[in-house]
């Protein structure tokens, strides 16, 4: 049978699905080994060719917004880069963050190491900027780093710009680095959640998006709460899961 990806909002002009984590939205040099795709799953799925309108990380679940022609693509787009796009998010964070926080931190272009070359490194750095509120903290009896016990938060997050991994980026700037963040994240963490809560994901998740729709303007609010391993990781850490 198959492979089929959860839609959450379907016409005749745009397509939304509830991206796994660990699935990459298109081939990409990330991992040249790789057979699956969230573009191709959902072309198959559906039975026509769709065209996303903006990335989710792999390790990232959610919300993941796909137009069906080139036109709606443009018009998303064009959403996207003027930062009318609600976007929110939920992660589990080392430490115990402030009650809330705005995140103004410019951010470097990021490309694949295979797009380096000769002075790109150099590029000036990008406005940047995410909010976020803390929904829950917890201090397990538990000396996973150099203290007795360890803590940990439940965010949820907005970010005003959309950089390649910003919302990573932004919570290891402040030192508070998403569990199950392979490249910006704390192995010794990583490590905890895996063995602790049987844990083997990245913990962020897009669980709302709200846009106009490209042709009747209307605006649409799509949201997914998160699911299995992220689910079952904040019911054993005793945190409500968000709506």
């Amino acid at each position: 049978m198959a492979e089929e990806l959860p839609i959450l909002y379907r016409d005749e002009h745009i397509v939304v699905i509830d991206k796994p984590s660990g699935l990459l939205v298109h081939r990409s040099e990330i991992d040249r080994h790789e057979t699956r795709f969230a573009i191709q799953i959902l072309r198959n799925q559906i039975g026509q060719w769709v065209w996303p309108a903006h990335r989710l990380d792999r390790g990232t679940s959610g919300v993941l917004l796909f137009a069906l022609s080139t036109e709606m693509a443009s018009r998303l787009g064009k959403q996207f880069d003027a930062g009318t796009v609600g976007k929110r998010y939920l992660a589990v964070v080392r430490g115990i963050t402030p009650d809330s926080g705005d995140i103004d931190h410019p951010l470097k272009r990021q490309r694949d190491s295979y797009e380096f070359a000769g002075d790109q490194c150099s590029e000036e750095a990008q406005a940047a900027r995410t909010q976020f509120r803390r929904l829950a903290e917890v201090e397990l009896p538990f000396a996973v780093d150099r203290y007795p016990s360890s803590r940990y938060s439940l965010l949820e997050l907005n970010p005003l710009t959309g950089r390649r991994h910003q919302i990573r980026r932004h919570l290891k700037h402040i030192a508070h680095p998403i569990i199950g963040d392979a490249t910006y994240g704390k192995g010794k963490h990583n490590r905890f959640f895996t063995q602790q809560f049987a844990c083997q994901r990245m913990l962020l998740a897009c669980t709302r998006l709200d846009f106009q729709h490209p042709v009747t303007g209307k605006t649409l609010e799509i949201k997914t709460p998160v699911s299995g391993e992220f689910a079952a990781t904040l019911a054993q850490l005793g945190w409500k899961i968000p709506d």
